[in-house]
């Protein structure tokens, strides 16, 4: 509330306008409202039956008022903000003016403890996670079999809303992550990428139209793993970025803006805090990749490992090579990569097989279920 009222302050004084006060703290003041009211309601209960010993506790009315109203809800709200909450303050705290908000007008309050506002914003969704263990306390100190039995109810719909929160939470942590690709991932046109294929100016737009980029606005695929190596030219060695997918690998080319990315006159672009420090890093300074080659499907890559033998007659160190294959088995493209220990070679190499692995196991479940009963033609 400190770090919230401080800004509304502030911005009635016209300062730290263009900061956006949900974004930041989401619903949390109707948050405070209904938990300070479970509070005060729960413990005038308990003070009741410490004065009065002899009348029974009534927990089922205050569990029931909250927790089937709109307690679990609200915290839910909050926890949905969460990660984009964190997302935007990231890129906020980059900024000089809200850098002074921060440190001198809020955290050295003495009601913070010396804690900062990310450590404060987490606080909801600990306390969110903690009602099913009061919830079961009361179930075990409760007499009343009927009263027993509503309250083990109430807690395992608690602990189903965390999980389905969870589950929420991922696939939009997920989501962000996979629109930040989209926008640091540049796909060049097959004439750019490969001086082979001419295409007339007029017939340009229209294949233009067929954009390769949507292939990273589908909220079910996943990252694995991500990171950079060396790819092995004739002449050169190229640094490169690679995207493991769980349908597909990507080899991109690092490249940096001279301008960095979300300069302050434009208002600060957010970087996805889901990704690697790395690429977090490689984003804040202008980077961005461009697609190599073509994505290599996961059922077309073979992947051999480069004996260090070779290696060091080719001067190449921590090598392997990824082959990729058309649906005819042959060969079409070929990468001889370098890590930078043989430990890195090791983690690519082990990430690379299991994807593939489970990527196999995955699609012959669904062929085997597709056949299991096949429809009769109508021709036999």
């Amino acid at each position: 509330k400190i770090f919230m009222n401080t800004l509304k302050y502030l911005q009635s004084n016209e300062f730290l306008l263009d900061v956006d006060l949900w974004r930041l703290f989401a619903n949390l003041e109707e948050l405070n409202k209904i938990s300070l009211s479970f509070l005060k309601t729960f413990f005038e209960t308990v003070k009741e039956h410490v004065s009065k010993s002899e009348s029974p506790t009534d927990f089922s009315s205050i569990l029931r008022k909250f927790f089937q109203g709109d307690l679990c809800q609200t915290h839910q709200i909050y926890c949905l903000n969460y990660t984009s909450a964190v997302f935007y303050l990231e890129n906020l705290r980059q900024r000089e003016d809200f850098g002074i908000y921060l440190k001198q007008w809020c955290e050295q309050n003495e009601q913070c403890k010396r804690l900062h506002l990310p450590e404060l914003l987490v606080a909801p969704l600990h306390r969110l996670t903690r009602y099913p263990l009061l919830l079961s306390n009361i179930w075990k100190r409760s007499t009343d079999e009927t009263e027993k039995d509503f309250i083990w109810s109430l807690k395992e719909k608690v602990e189903k809303s965390i999980r389905d929160l969870e589950g929420k939470v991922k696939w939009l942590d997920n989501f962000q992550k996979f629109r930040q690709l989209q926008e640091v991932i540049i796909w060049p046109q097959v004439w750019d990428r490969d001086k082979r294929f001419f295409v007339p100016e007029c017939l340009k737009q229209s294949l233009r139209e067929n954009s390769s980029e949507n292939i990273l606005s589908s909220a079910n695929r996943l990252l694995l793993h991500e990171g950079r190596l060396t790819i092995a030219e004739s002449t050169r060695l190229l640094d490169v970025y690679l995207f493991l997918f769980d349908d597909f690998l990507l080899i991109t080319k690092t490249k940096r803006n001279k301008k960095k990315y979300g300069g302050s006159d434009t208002g600060l672009i957010p970087v996805c805090p889901s990704l690697t420090p790395e690429l977090q890093s490689f984003i804040r300074e202008g980077g961005f990749c461009t697609v190599l080659d073509q994505p290599i499907p996961l059922d077309r890559l073979i992947l051999k490992n480069v004996d260090p033998v070779h290696g060091t007659v080719f001067s190449l160190r921590n090598a392997f090579l990824i082959q990729h294959e058309n649906r005819y088995c042959q060969c079409i493209a070929v990468f001889l990569l370098q890590a930078q220990t043989e430990t890195a070679k090791k983690t690519w190499m082990s990430q690379i097989e299991t994807a593939i692995s489970n990527y196999t196991t995955q699609h012959e479940t669904k062929k085997s279920t597709a056949f299991c009963f096949p429809a009769e033609s109508s021709e036999i």
